[in-house]
């Protein structure tokens, strides 16, 4: 994929748009739901800078992506076919590294799951996965979806600083640029049916399933006041499972690493310079 936003389909897929820059060995970024490909490092060009080339992706239904075909979805076994699809047509043969944030991340470590002879290395931002599919946060996402659907992107901004429970101190970073990422999305009302499906779905069976994944893992946690959604516990748990990671954060009291583009963008470089990982590209 050129600079410029180019598409790529196959078969019954919907039309997947995103970009390609840089030279080198290939990384792949996957964003979170409601996000779009501007999201993992948020507009930094490092990684193209020490050498690699950057392949980002909005999912479909979000960003400039088309929404899901007649009788498809937005789980995650549509996402990972996707994904496998993109890697196909603009990775080709060859390993690469995997990143993905939040939904991304689910989708990166199911995608490692079933390819991890494909992996040179895998950095999964901000999981909140664990196996089990919690009411609670059900809940959560069916009351954000009705937002966005009866009230637009106010609606979905209003209820997130209604019910999350931000840390006011993280308050008014948290909601604009939550507002900057959902004017982003050319078919909100396909976000509404991902918003519903989402959490609905399973990226992989068993936590435990990630004890047999041998692929070199960057965990990257985020501390629970300014990022309550996506628990640091959780990133730990990822980080004591899989058999070859390592969990970093950022020090409490800090905006979280997950929204550092540029210091993500430098930890992800150093991982894909370990030897461990560059001797698999």
């Amino acid at each position: 994929m050129p600079a410029e936003p180019s598409a790529f389909s196959s078969g019954t897929h919907p039309t997947i748009r995103g970009e390609e820059a840089g030279e080198g060995p290939p990384i792949i970024l996957c964003h979170g739901i409601t996000a779009t490909r501007r999201s993992v490092v948020h507009g930094s060009h490092r990684l193209e800078r020490d050498g690699y080339t950057v392949i980002a992706y909005d999912a479909r239904g979000h960003g400039e992506s088309d929404p899901a075909p007649a009788g498809q979805g937005y789980g995650y076994p549509e996402l990972i076919a996707d994904l496998e699809t993109l890697v196909a047509e603009e990775v080709g043969e060859g390993r690469f590294v995997l990143a993905g944030h939040s939904m991304g991340a689910h989708t990166a470590v199911g995608y490692a799951l079933r390819h991890p002879d494909r992996l040179a290395g895998l950095v999964a931002i901000g999981p909140t996965y664990t196996g089990a599919i919690a009411a609670e946060s059900v809940h959560y996402w069916d009351g954000l979806a009705a937002a966005l659907e009866q009230r637009g992107v106010d609606g979905f901004v209003d209820y997130i600083d209604r019910v999350q429970g931000i840390d006011p101190a993280w308050r008014d970073s948290v909601l604009r640029f939550t507002r900057e990422r959902m004017l982003r999305h050319r078919h909100l009302d396909a976000l509404v049916v991902a918003l519903l499906e989402v959490p609905r779905s399973r990226p992989f069976e068993a936590f435990e399933e990630l004890a047999g994944l041998e692929v070199p893992t960057l965990v990257v946690a985020s501390h629970d006041a300014a990022d309550p959604g996506h628990p640091y516990e959780i990133a730990v748990a990822y980080a004591e499972q899989l058999p070859r990671a390592r969990l970093i954060s950022e020090a409490e009291g800090q905006s979280p690493l997950a929204w550092q583009g540029g210091r993500l963008s430098r930890e992800i470089a150093s991982f894909c310079a370990e030897p461990a990982v560059a001797e698999l590209f």
